[in-house]
């Protein structure tokens, strides 16, 4: 039997002591064995000389003179790293001037794959129109989506329910379903500004930032403008080509967000109210005249937009706030979430300005039946 270790030779060795004091052992096998032993532990100090060899030599050529280097290739970079490198931000820069992409393309394709389409913006720039979603958080609820051209979302119109059938009796009548589409068609959403040319002349990241900045926030404003409006406009019972929305005609109250909350269906799970920032005060003061006793929102968050009316400026029977849950409105990118951004340098020429024009490409339309309500200010009292 072989050995890995010296111990276990010397532990087998004392055995070996005790086993030959025994009567009737077996001396000349014994004998062998202690042998083999040493031959073992022979091996195994010669194994372990020549490892410390090895070592010692390879700690004599790291000290040693470099013979003959050699230049290792760099791994090339991902889309990501490509995008966030401030040579890429300053080739998108003078893309932005000049409307050349070579630059940016030839970045990208050296390091990462080859761009097709629209030249792919910085890293910092989705991070700029990230945050103008957060800032208007209408647009953070609602469900997003990227596909080509129009966009067809089945919804159910109308169907039979469900029946109980007893064993041996009569099979159960077939489902009736209806099936109605509502098309999300896309159209250009689009904000310009002018700019002098000593804004022109910061390049690299600051020019993008700036340019962007200006611009993101505004194009997404009109876009939650759009959305809400969709919403608004929607008739109150579904059709064959829209999902109705049910309006509930009452003032602020204690109780009036409740009222409405009773219209949506149980696919309403992330509720939140929809209003201007001024009607607020028409609920807080329902909730001092009731002694603060009930909470007006029922619970839910607010979210303020200035596409709904004060309630105080609102005309009779108009929408002054929006209870739901926002997926039930989506809103489609064919051609992505970005921005996109076109140069005029030469209309505003003589005034050394230049015209700056950023447009995203977006259809929306409410694809979720039963998640939404509407409050309507009740018509005043006729007089006489």
């Amino acid at each position: 039997m072989k050995y890995k270790t010296l111990k276990e030779i010397e532990e087998r060795r004392a055995q070996i002591r005790e086993e030959v004091k025994a009567e009737g052992a077996d001396l000349n096998a014994l004998k062998a064995e202690v042998e083999e032993l040493r031959k073992n532990e022979e091996e195994i100090r010669k194994a372990a000389q020549e490892a410390e060899e090895t070592r010692r030599m390879i700690a004599d050529g790291l000290k040693g003179t470099v013979v003959e280097s050699h230049t290792v290739s760099e791994a090339p970079k991902s889309d990501e790293e490509v995008r966030s490198s401030k040579a890429y931000i300053d080739a998108y820069a003078e893309y932005l001037k000049t409307g050349d992409d070579k630059e940016c393309r030839k970045l990208l394709s050296t390091n990462a794959t080859a761009a097709t389409g629209y030249v792919p913006v910085p890293v910092m720039v989705e991070g700029i129109i990230k945050t103008a979603w957060e800032r208007l958080e209408f647009l953070g609820r609602v469900k997003k989506t990227g596909f080509k051209g129009n966009l067809k979302v089945p919804f159910e119109l109308s169907a039979t329910g469900a029946w109980e059938h007893s064993e041996g009796t009569t099979a159960v009548t077939e489902e009736e379903l209806t099936i109605g589409i509502v098309e999300l068609k896309p159209e250009n959403i689009k904000k310009w500004i002018r700019i002098s040319d000593e804004a022109v002349a910061m390049g690299g990241e600051a020019f993008v930032r700036y340019i962007y900045e200006e611009i993101a926030y505004r194009v997404l404003k009109k876009l939650t403008e759009v959305a809400v409006g969709k919403i608004v406009a929607a008739d109150t019972s579904n059709s064959s080509s829209a999902i109705g929305i049910p309006k509930v005609s009452e003032a602020p109250g204690i109780n009036t967000i409740r009222n409405a909350c009773a219209n949506l269906s149980d696919e309403a799970v992330n509720l939140c109210v929809v209003i201007n920032r001024l009607t607020e005060a028409e609920f807080n003061d329902a909730h001092a005249a009731g002694n603060f006793a009930i909470d007006p929102w029922a619970g839910l968050p607010r979210i303020y937009t200035t596409a709904l009316p004060a309630y105080t400026n609102a005309d009779d029977n108009a929408t002054y706030a929006i209870i739901g849950d926002l997926s039930a409105l989506q809103v489609n990118y064919p051609e992505g979430e970005g921005i996109i951004i076109k140069w005029d340098d030469m209309s505003l020429a003589e005034e050394d300005l230049v015209k700056v024009v950023g447009r995203q490409y977006a259809g929306c339309a409410v694809t979720g039946p039963g998640r939404l309500v509407r409050l309507t200010k009740p018509a005043s009292a006729v007089t006489t």
